[in-house]
């Protein structure tokens, strides 16, 4: 580990590994990493919200899939479906709706992924609209 307790990477004075938007690489400071997949325009195709491979490590964590809003209009939502793959297969996937109340607008998926894996989370919506927008993110542990 770094001696000031980061990743030892550049950055500001006395601040290593400053968030510099969003991104789909996985990004590691110190034991933790993140991925964060900025915001999407809705859209009927499927589309690849994150993409990385994980590296000399092992990670505990939880993607969390954020269904589509649209921002001027926050009662009129979508209904969101994520599929993660590792390795080219086909894992986990779950379904969102922001258009009903009474369904999530969120959903997490918890996992552990090897080292060296290939990850990838897509999205898709039942509609296109450039009017509303789905994210998605990776927070978790990793172990050395």
């Amino acid at each position: 580990m770094a001696l000031d307790g980061g990743g030892g990477g550049g950055g500001p004075v006395g601040f290593a590994n400053s968030f510099t938007g969003a991104a789909e690489a996985i990004e590691i400071i110190g034991d933790h990493a993140y991925a964060y997949s900025g915001l999407f325009e809705t859209d009927t195709s499927q589309y690849e919200m994150l993409k990385f491979t994980t590296g000399n490590y092992y990670t505990v964590g939880r993607f969390t899939c954020n269904g589509a809003v649209r921002m001027s209009l926050v009662d009129v939502g979508s209904v969101s479906a994520f599929e993660l793959e590792l390795n080219g297969t086909k894992v986990l996937g779950v379904k969102v709706d922001t258009n009903d109340k009474d369904s999530p607008g969120q959903a997490y998926m918890e996992v552990v992924m090897p080292p060296y894996t290939e990850v990838k989370l897509s999205a898709n919506s039942h509609e296109s609209t450039s009017a509303k927008t789905i994210s998605a993110s990776y927070t978790g542990r990793i172990y050395r």
